[in-house]
């Protein structure tokens, strides 16, 4: 499982020019999902997603965690995640999960997510169109 981590001022996800999830301070949380992942290795995510501090505290420093700055989260599936370029220019997703299984994962992470966070999501599947304004910039990839 990988995860890509963007703190954000404020995102938007549209399919055909609907918006279906859209946040003020957050996450943007590009979700990608690989065989052996699960829902042990997907509640360890949780937790390690809601208890990063990359929000400033009343000094500036980077010591906050999603929870105590109130923040929302937008999480969007990306199978690109896995993309492998070692043969060429022409990526390989071999290592991706297969649609089936992955939509299963990817929406229990969204069920744990929502016990700690409000969450937005974005369309599994589908071509989506993402906006957002990086915060530092800070991206972080988390990784099982």
């Amino acid at each position: 499982m990988r995860v890509l981590v963007q703190r954000c001022k404020q995102a938007c996800c549209k399919v055909d020019n609907k918006t279906t999830g859209q946040i003020d301070d957050g996450f943007v949380l590009f979700v990608g999902f690989t065989e052996g992942d699960n829902k042990e290795t997907i509640t360890a995510m949780v937790k390690k997603v809601v208890n990063l501090r990359i929000f400033p505290d009343e000094n500036g420093v980077m010591n906050r965690s999603i929870l105590e700055a109130g923040g929302s989260i937008l999480s969007i599936s990306q199978f690109t995640l896995y993309a492998d370029t070692h043969k060429g220019n022409r990526p390989s997703y071999i290592k991706a999960m297969t649609g089936s299984k992955a939509i299963l994962l990817y929406d229990y992470f969204n069920q744990c997510l929502k016990e700690f966070v409000p969450v937005e999501t974005g369309i599994f599947g589908v071509h989506m169109e993402i906006s957002l304004t990086n915060v530092g910039p800070t991206t972080i990839l988390l990784e099982r």
